[in-house]
Parts: structure tokens; C-alpha cells; sequence
């Protein structure tokens, strides 16, 4: 999670037009630390908080890839999301669903899609959904689906 809140701070210090010094001022006066690595994930998740109350707007990556196809295949997505936001991913990104997907049901199923989107298979589906899911209760996440009406 360490990573992901580097970048985070990062983009928000170049949004905001702080150089490195303001940057090291700032951890300090939030954390008393200097370097990032120094800094727990309660810390970090500190300063991007400050960050954000001096007007940084986390935006969201745009993606290149269209829609998943199926909605049992965009809630795959939703969810995913949701786990990175909270911070318990260490590869928020496709390819690291992918690699998920992979790894926790590969032997299970004989063979993966290359891609999230492939799959067709109802079962397979839910088996992700529910596993993605289970994690997100593991990690205390609440799935507000009201907000995913995008």
C-alpha cells in the first residue's frame, strides 16, 4: 500500500506546485518525519489528507479500455477499485486483477482468460465476485453500491 500512497502524494505535491522542499516542510509539520519511507501507511494516509484539505483532487485514472462488456463483469471492476481506494492492493491496476485472477483460481479452473473481460462463464464470475467481496469484508471495506451508479 506504501507504494500506491508515494505516487499519490506525489501527483498531489504536482498538482498543488510544491517542490520537494515544501513537500519535506509539509511531512514534517503533518508527521514529524521527512521521508516517506520513514512513514507508516497511517501516516502517509495523514499527509494526503492535509494534502487534499490544501485542495488536491484525487482524480481518477482514465482508462483506455472500453467497458467491460457484461455488468457481472463491470461489478469485477467496481470492486476492484474499491480495494485499491482502500489501499489493500498492492497493483491496483488491470494487470494486477488479472494477476489476482490468476493466481487465486488458476488451478481451480485449468486455464484463465489473459483478460478480466473474457470471462464468460456465469460461475467463474460470481466465484470472483464473491472472493473479491470477502476480501473487501476481511479488510473492513463497506461497499456502498448506491455510489456506483456511474
Amino acid at each position: 500500500m506504501s507504494r500506491s500512497l508515494h505516487k499519490l502524494i506525489f501527483a498531489a505535491c504536482r498538482q498543488l506546485g510544491l517542490d520537494d522542499d515544501a513537500r519535506r516542510d509539509l511531512q514534517v509539520s503533518v508527521t514529524g518525519k521527512t521521508s516517506l519511507r520513514d512513514m507508516s501507511d497511517g501516516e502517509l494516509k495523514l499527509l494526503v489528507n492535509r494534502l487534499k484539505e490544501a485542495g488536491f483532487k484525487d482524480q481518477p485514472v482514465r482508462s483506455r479500455h472500453k467497458p467491460a462488456p457484461r455488468a457481472d463483469l463491470r461489478m469485477i471492476h467496481v470492486l476492484w477499485r474499491k480495494l485499491g481506494e482502500a489501499g489493500a492492493l498492492r497493483d491496483p491496476s488491470r494487470r494486477g486483477l488479472n494477476t489476482f485472477i490468476r493466481k487465486r483460481f488458476g488451478s481451480n479452473w485449468g486455464s484463465v482468460p489473459a483478460d478480466v473481460d473474457m470471462l464468460r462463464d456465469w460461475q467463474q464470475i460470481d466465484a470472483v465476485i464473491q472472493a473479491l467481496k470477502d476480501w473487501g469484508r476481511r479488510e473492513g471495506i463497506e461497499f456502498a453500491w448506491e455510489d456506483h451508479a456511474r
